[in-house]
């Protein structure tokens, strides 16, 4: 696809630091563009003498330390990742009252540039976007981070094609608790279920925005529309994503399956992290064929785009009523306050200011009522009630603490989990702020960290058996390659890399390598008939093809012109050889050549196709003239074939 450059300098307003040398090193060239936290510029490290991009924090939100931590997180979490799908990070550092990141530049553009040019994407050109961005997430997920604000903006494609993901601002620790008050940061229509009910998030919150762009790419436009963001994130906590092919008849079920493996607004029914996601991924493409991938879709949604909801926003949690896990449209239509984060007070007086308590309360009992419970009765009764405290990924003592703390009992369940580090809570039932009776018991889940399997002996089964033995094992088949033994049956197992007995964590690949059986060397059966090629080749242990088409060649018709594997080639025990058949000779007109010089007549025939052959006799030993010629001149004869010349 073509790749606008990612380099469209606003020159509406004079940028201060335009042509201004950053900490006596970056001189800042052009702005690139500009978000709700921070202003992107190009720029020459003059030490270096290469060009980078420089993320400069806006002065107003310098002063926030969290706003600052969040830089420096973002800083050293990307310099750790070193992947190739991920922007890297050179440097960090102030100058005066500007925080910046040095990061590599990447000339090219945006998805979200791709998709408001192009609309819906061939499903062959959306998996060839999804799959390095998921490399890339999956990279970060395995070194323990989550990205939190995956959308199209944060994809760049290089002019060299590259895909890059960028923007690690909102970056976390997996194992980092998410506070489930106050307000959430994100991107509305990129945010998981969770994130806006109770501000949690794990690997899953990235997994769910991939399947969100995979959507978008597919079919041009965001699965969930509304007339303003609020309606947008209610449709996000109370409806499925659609399957893209509502969207565009004709395609896949595989992706549509995909779309919505990975947007299931339950997290548990979810692909665990990008990896996993990823072997989706990979699996849905190997199920399409050519047409199927490179179908071209029709760009009815193309077009239409809010960049509103695109901007990483801060959202009032107490949009969400308790107990109901959403908000009604019409509240969110009146506590809407989905923006470009503010100054620190400002934002503090927004949080304080969205739903008032008693304001809140008669909501709560207006729903009740129209459910048929009477409010003052949900009032009376309330103080028999608590809500469950968030304690994902926290550690075992410290959640019964919190359980505890909140006047409840404790049970304790153990399970493997490859995401959420031992010791600590995978997840609760109830879940997290539900409501509860006083005293009664929440069950946590702790995980015993990744499972840890032995690689099993699987030396003489068939690969059908090896792959189930595997599953049942905890592991996933891997790479299958053949190897000739004298040893092992033909499509028996011979080894697994890694070797057996090898301790590997649950859902491991492992490699296979399977017999061909014992090397045959191929014999040589040009020039014979059919039946006798056959019968000498099954006796070498091999099978016979015929090949559809026939060829001319100096045998006979209906002999074996040439075979595949060719004479002397290795082939395995059962391999199939491929006879192709002869239409015999090819048939060419002869030259006339009598009258021609030896050296003329020659080259001639040569030219036709044949082989010469000189007969001088005692009377043409010295004389250089063609007197006659083994086939007469107009006639055919096969090529290749030899023709003499009498000379006199």
């Amino acid at each position: 696809m073509a790749a606008r450059t990612l380099t469209c300098v606003d020159t509406t307003l004079q940028d201060p630091l335009v042509g201004h040398v950053l900490d006596g090193r970056y001189r800042v060239e052009a702005r690139i563009a500009v978000g709700g936290m921070a202003t992107v510029y190009r720029a020459v490290d003059t030490r270096l003498d290469r060009v980078l991009a420089l993320k400069v924090m806006h002065p107003t939100l310098a002063a926030d330390g969290s706003f600052v931590e969040r830089f420096i997180r973002e800083a050293k979490s990307v310099a750790r990742l070193s992947h190739p799908n991920v922007v890297g990070v050179f440097d960090q550092g102030t100058d005066g009252s500007y925080v910046y990141l040095a990061m590599e530049y990447v000339a090219g553009c945006t998805l979200r540039d791709v998709l408001r040019e192009r609309g819906a994407l061939q499903p062959r050109a959306a998996l060839d976007i999804l799959e390095p961005v998921l490399a890339a997430l999956g990279a970060a997920h395995r070194a323990g981070f989550v990205h939190r604000d995956m959308k199209p903006e944060n994809v760049l494609i290089g002019d060299d094609g590259r895909v890059k993901v960028a923007d690690f601002g909102l970056v976390r620790a997996v194992d980092t608790v998410t506070s489930t008050t106050g307000a959430v940061l994100g991107t509305v229509s990129y945010l998981a279920p969770e994130q806006l009910e109770h501000g949690t998030t794990d690997t899953r919150v990235d997994v769910y925005a991939c399947g969100v762009m995979l959507y978008e790419m597919l079919t041009g436009g965001k699965p969930h529309s509304g007339d303003s963001p609020a309606q947008v994130l209610y449709h996000a906590l109370n409806d499925d994503v659609p399957p893209p092919s509502a969207a565009v008849p004709g395609l896949p079920y595989e992706l549509d399956e995909l779309v919505a493996s990975a947007t299931a607004r339950n997290p548990e029914l979810r692909p665990y992290d990008a990896v996993a996601l990823l072997a989706r991924t990979r699996q849905a493409r190997s199920a399409l064929n050519d047409a199927q991938l490179d179908s071209v879709p029709p760009q009815a949604i193309a077009g239409g785009h809010d960049n509103a909801e695109d901007r990483t926003s801060v959202i009032p949690r107490s949009l969400s009523l308790p107990g109901t896990g959403a908000a009604g449209p019409e509240q969110l239509n009146r506590t809407s306050r989905l923006e470009t984060p503010a100054p620190p007070s400002r934002r503090a007086r927004t949080r304080g200011s969205v739903t008032p308590r008693r304001g809140l309360l008669a909501i709560v009992a207006a729903v009740l009522l129209v459910l048929g419970v009477g409010g003052g009765v949900w009032y009376i009764n309330s103080g028999q009630f608590t809500r469950v405290p968030a304690v994902l990924n926290v550690s075992e003592s410290a959640a019964e603490k919190r359980i505890e703390g909140a006047g409840l009992d404790v049970d304790i369940k153990r399970e493997f989990s490859d995401t959420v580090k031992r010791g600590r809570v995978i997840r609760t039932d109830p879940g997290p702020r539900e409501r509860i009776r006083d005293n009664d018991t929440v069950t946590l889940t702790i995980s015993k960290g990744p499972e840890i399997v032995k690689v099993p002996d699987l030396e003489g089964y068939r690969l059908d058996l090896a792959k189930t033995r595997l599953k049942n094992d905890g592991l996933e088949p891997g790479l299958v390659t053949r190897e000739f033994s004298e040893d092992v049956i033909r499509g028996q197992v011979i080894r697994t890399e890694p070797g057996v007995g090898t301790e590997a964590s649950s859902g491991s690949a492992v490699a296979l390598v399977v017999s061909r059986g014992a090397p045959v060397e191929v014999p040589e059966v040009s020039g014979s008939s059919v039946e006798d090629a056959t019968a000498l080749l099954e006796r070498e242990g091999l099978k016979v093809k015929i090949a559809v088409e026939q060829v001319n060649s100096e045998f006979d018709k209906g002999l074996v012109a040439e075979h595949s594997p060719g004479a002397g080639e290795q082939a395995g025990e059962g391999d199939t050889v491929t006879l192709t058949i002869s239409k015999g000779p090819e048939m060419v007109e002869v030259p006339d050549v009598v009258g021609d010089s030896v050296d003329e007549a020659t080259q001639k025939l040569q030219d036709a196709g044949f082989e010469v052959e000189e007969d001088r006799g005692l009377l043409g030993l010295f004389g250089d003239e063609v007197k006659g010629q083994s086939v007469t001149g107009g006639e055919k004869a096969a090529k290749g074939s030899t023709i003499t010349i009498e000379i006199g």
